[in-house]
C-alpha cells in the first residue's frame, strides 16, 4: 500500500513538473506573440517611422553599362542602384547584372498601410526589392537583390529607434502576413503583394525607380548626362 502511494506521489510530481515546464515555455511563446501584436498594432515608434515614409518617392535607378551582340543575340549588362531615403546621391545597393536580351523585369514586395495605421491619416507603403530577371528567364531563376526577412539597408535609419529584437521581428514576420486577411486588417495593413515593372533597356538612358505613397512602383526615363 505504501509503495503504491509513493508511486502515485512520484507520478503526480512528475506530471506537475512537466506542466510547469510546458507552462513556462507556453508563456514565453505567448509573450512573443503579444510583442509581435503590440509592435504592429499600437507601437507609437513604428507608426512614427511609417509616417516618415512620405519624405521622398525616388528609390533608385538602373542604367545600361554595356549592350553587345553575341552570335546574333543581344546581351545587356545593367547597373542597378538603390539610393538612400534622404539622400538621392548616396548608394546603399549597387550591383551589376548581365542578361540575354534587352527587356528586364524588376520585382519588389510592397507593404501597403491603411490610413488608420499612421498618425496623419494618409496611406503609406514600404517595399523590398526581390530580384531582377530578363524576358527570357523564369522569375524564379532571376538574380536576387535583397533577401526577404533581412532588414533592408534603406530602412535601417527609419526603424533605428526600435529595439533590435523588434526590428528583426518586424522584418522576419511582415511578409508572412500576406495571405492572412484578418491579421492584415488587425494590424492596419491594406495589402502585401508583389509588383514587377519592366522596360526595354537602351544605352544612354537612366531608368529612375519611384514608389507612390499608395505603393505603386513605376519608373521614369531620363537621359544619362
Amino acid at each position: 500500500m505504501m509503495k503504491n502511494t509513493k508511486v502515485k506521489v512520484t507520478t503526480l510530481l512528475l506530471i506537475a513538473g512537466v506542466l510547469a515546464v510546458a507552462g513556462y515555455f507556453g508563456q514565453g511563446w505567448l509573450r512573443q506573440q503579444i510583442t509581435i501584436h503590440k509592435l504592429l498594432s499600437d507601437n507609437k515608434q513604428l507608426k512614427e517611422a511609417i509616417t516618415n515614409l512620405t519624405t521622398e518617392d525616388q528609390i533608385g535607378y538602373a542604367k545600361v553599362i554595356k549592350q553587345e551582340k553575341r552570335d546574333a543575340k543581344t546581351f545587356t549588362t545593367l547597373r542597378f542602384v538603390e539610393t538612400a531615403r534622404n539622400d538621392k546621391l548616396k548608394k546603399i545597393v549597387e550591383k551589376d547584372y548581365t542578361f540575354e536580351g534587352d527587356i528586364v523585369h524588376f520585382d519588389a514586395l510592397i507593404v501597403k498601410f491603411s490610413d488608420k495605421m499612421v498618425m496623419d491619416g494618409r496611406q503609406r507603403a514600404m517595399y523590398l526589392w526581390r530580384r531582377v530577371y530578363s524576358e527570357g528567364m523564369a522569375p524564379q531563376d532571376g538574380f536576387p537583390i535583397e533577401s526577404p526577412g533581412a532588414e533592408p539597408a534603406r530602412y535601417a535609419d527609419l526603424l533605428a529607434r526600435l529595439p533590435i529584437k523588434h526590428r528583426e521581428m518586424f522584418w522576419s514576420n511582415i511578409w508572412d502576413l500576406a495571405n492572412d486577411k484578418n491579421k492584415l486588417n488587425e494590424y492596419g495593413i491594406t495589402a502585401i503583394y508583389g509588383n514587377a515593372i519592366y522596360s526595354q533597356l537602351r544605352q544612354g538612358l537612366i531608368y529612375v525607380f519611384k514608389i507612390s505613397p499608395t505603393g505603386q512602383l513605376y519608373d521614369e526615363v531620363v537621359p544619362d548626362m
